[in-house]
């Protein structure tokens, strides 16, 4: 299993509307190293679910529950999608603000290369993640 974060603005796409509707397509990306990443997804990998723009926030964990598969909002062909499945909230919501404070997050994409919506998370910062958001489990789903 590989660990993801993937960003969506509260005004577009919430944390809350993916709670309502369980499971969704992960599309309109149009970066082609987001893109990249999103190919490289595997039924079960595990995401955080970040508010981008406005709150700057993880929310809460959701989890690859179909492959890559051609995004039918792209007309030129080149971009695709996966479907992600709610899983859980985070016990308190990870703002930037403390992730640029935690030393072992200094090399998550988040913080390197800001602009990117779907990136790829180590097993290690994936855990000192839920330790601060206050979560005991490591593994969900």
């Amino acid at each position: 299993m590989a660990y993801w974060l993937v960003k969506s603005e509260p005004s577009a796409w919430s944390w809350d509307d993916q709670a309502k509707k369980k499971i969704t397509h992960w599309d309109g990306v149009r970066n082609y190293q987001a893109r990249n990443f999103l190919k490289q997804m595997k039924i079960g990998d595990l995401c955080f679910f970040y508010h981008s723009i406005a709150g700057k926030q993880i929310m809460g964990i959701v989890k690859v529950c179909a492959s890559y598969k051609d995004d039918p909002t792209d007309g030129t062909g080149r971009f695709g999608m996966v479907d992600m499945e709610y899983v859980k909230p985070l016990e308190k919501p990870v703002t930037l603000e403390k992730i640029k404070k935690t030393a072992q997050l200094q090399e998550l994409g988040l913080i390197k290369q800001s602009r990117l919506s779907v990136m790829p998370v180590t097993p290690e910062q994936w855990d000192c993640i839920l330790g601060l958001s206050q979560s005991i489990k490591k593994s969900y789903g």
